[in-house]
């Protein structure tokens, strides 16, 4: 038995694995791309009035198909233009449209689009994506009305004190009121309440009843993407990270967590009662989620509104009706959260918020690594070092069995003459031969596998490492040194991934040869296509795994001296 097939047979394991990672990031569907900066012009100007879409708001009482209502010509007379409030906190950038008092753009003070365009805020909602954030009530219809005329849909047209609202210094809340009434004794108030430092934002929609009937009417919460579109990239050059839809239901005994594809809303309508939960939408390391009362049922549903040239996907949630006696008034609460997916702080909003931090089926090792990074972010200040002695702690822990491993390899080149010849004695005969070389190895005690143990154990850790790279915000833009002002992305001028190919070529040096000449010549070229592979990989990951081979080449250059040395 050729004692490197093993190991060749992980490198193609693995290689498989990241082509096929690849395939699925080309095959993916995409949001459409557009500018990533805050248009000023646009968010001062009224917002031309759109054709009222058929399908995107809620009846109070859902269909067996999970299909939403359409709006009848009384409910398309309320979709007017609206104009832009704008609302400015610490962290912030708000444009919310008094048609209706959606959210059309938010803005990240904090987070830059690029580290070259450090003033230009990354947009999560966006009206160029048709991605907005839409509430509002609705009603149960009566004899001789209809809904919209009882309770303001995202169509109808609120009035606002100020057109603009800043948080200025020493204030720690900021509340936008909108006011809407039907002129008929019902007033509803919308109140988005920011807080300082926050992402989340308070939504309250309160009604005041002064008419002489019971009003009966819901409260609905809902996420709106335009159409999606596949966009392809780089073999091993692009983003992995999920993005569309998602919803969480903690009564699910199997998956709490479920991504609801832009794909899926055709073949599947989501139309189920949940208590607590949420619903987002997902880009790569940012979220948008509405989060109702932990404590309250709310029926969630999804819709693709078909139209000619404009079609959109619809996430969302309503409340169970209520009824308000004459003179009574009620407020429906939400939370609005736009921002970064920091897992801490997610966790902190709701239940599952933060397994939008998706790291897939290498969870179990990115969390600890993660939690290992951020321990050692606290120590040094610096991504870059943190990787490195996180790389020296896994090292340090996996030392033994590596040391084991390592020991094995350099029994096998100190014995390599004799295999050689063992080779050579039993060439025609390959059942006698692979006989004689298990008692050779039963006989010097050495383990054939034993070469596959440092890949085995290097792999899942540098696939968990991966998704931290790719999906945690806190190492989006984090510097190292010199030229390396983002370790997320690729080394600009390859430096890394070459420093790394030579560490694979001279480690592989300080192994026992190969006995087959074809696989000889396979090994020899691993370091090329290493090489070429990790010019496209984020530049931490490279880090990494050149310091672990660096690490891997004292160790085993030690082993094979004492081992080799003393022969």
């Amino acid at each position: 038995m050729d004692q490197q097939r093993p190991l060749l047979y992980l490198t193609l394991i693995f290689l498989g694995f990241m082509i096929w990672t690849a395939w699925q990031q080309d095959h993916a569907p995409k949001p459409v791309s557009t500018p990533s900066s805050v248009d000023s012009t646009a968010a001062s100007a009224p917002v031309a009035d759109t054709a009222t879409v058929a399908g995107d708001v809620p009846e109070a009482a859902a269909p067996s198909s999970a299909t939403s209502a359409v709006p009848t010509s009384a409910q398309a007379t309320t979709s007017t233009s609206g104009s832009i409030i704008t609302v400015n906190t610490d962290t912030l950038h708000f444009e919310i449209n008094t048609r209706g008092g959606d959210v059309e753009q938010t803005a990240l003070h904090s987070y830059p689009v690029s580290i070259d365009e450090k003033d230009k805020p990354v947009v999560i909602l966006d009206r160029a994506k048709q991605y907005s954030a839409q509430s509002g009530l609705g009603h149960a219809k009566v004899a001789g009305h209809k809904g919209s005329e009882f309770a303001p849909n995202h169509y109808a047209t609120y009035t606002s004190p100020k057109s603009e609202y800043t948080m200025q210094n020493g204030e720690d809340t900021l509340v936008v009121p909108l006011t809407w009434t039907n002129g008929k004794g019902i007033t509803v108030t919308k109140r988005y309440i920011f807080k300082r430092g926050k992402f989340d934002v308070a939504v309250e929609h309160e009604v005041n009843n002064a008419s002489q009937a019971v009003w009966s009417g819901f409260e609905y919460r809902q996420l709106r993407h335009g159409p999606a579109e596949k966009i392809t990239g780089g073999i091993f050059g692009g983003v992995r990270a999920y993005i569309g839809p998602a919803f969480y239901d903690y009564e699910d005994e199997k998956y709490k967590y479920k991504k609801f594809k832009f794909g899926d809303f055709d073949d599947e309508k989501l139309n189920k009662k949940i208590k607590g939960g949420w619903a987002a939408m997902l880009e790569h390391y940012f979220i948008s989620a509405w989060v109702p009362p932990q404590e309250q049922t709310n029926t969630f549903y999804s819709k693709h509104v078909p139209h000619d040239t404009t079609p959109s996907y619809i996430m969302g949630l309503k409340t169970p009706l209520i009824d308000l006696a004459p003179g009574a008034s009620h407020t429906f609460k939400s939370t609005f959260y736009v921002g970064p997916v920091i897992q801490e702080d997610l966790a902190e909003i709701a239940d599952g918020l933060d397994l939008t931090v998706d790291y897939g089926v290498f969870s179990f090792v990115s969390k600890p690594i993660f939690w290992l990074l951020k321990v050692m972010h606290g120590i040094f200040g610096n991504w870059g070092w943190a990787i490195i002695f996180v790389t020296i702690t896994i090292k340090t822990i996996f030392f033994y069995p590596s040391a084991m491993s390592y020991k094995s390899m350099a029994k096998m080149k100190k014995l390599s003459p004799k295999m050689k010849e063992m080779q050579s004695r039993y060439k025609n005969d390959p059942q006698a031969k692979q006989k004689a070389m298990m008692e050779f190895y039963k006989k010097e005690k050495i383990n054939p596998l034993g070469g596959c143990l440092p890949m085995l154990i290097q792999i899942p850790v540098f696939m968990g490492l991966y998704w931290v790279l790719q999906e945690s915000v806190e190492l989006r833009q984090a510097p190292w040194l010199a030229w390396y002002k983002d370790l997320s992305i690729m080394d600009p001028y390859l430096v890394l991934p070459v420093l790394m190919g030579l560490s694979m070529w001279f480690q592989q040096k300080l192994n026992p040869p190969q006995m087959d000449p074809m696989q000889q010549k396979i090994f020899q070229w691993l370091p090329v296509v290493f090489t070429v592979m990790f010019l496209f990989f984020p530049a931490g990951l490279v880090l990494y795994w050149l310091v672990n081979n660096v690490l891997s080449i004292a160790q085993q250059w030690y082993i094979n001296k004492k081992i080799v040395g003393d022969s």
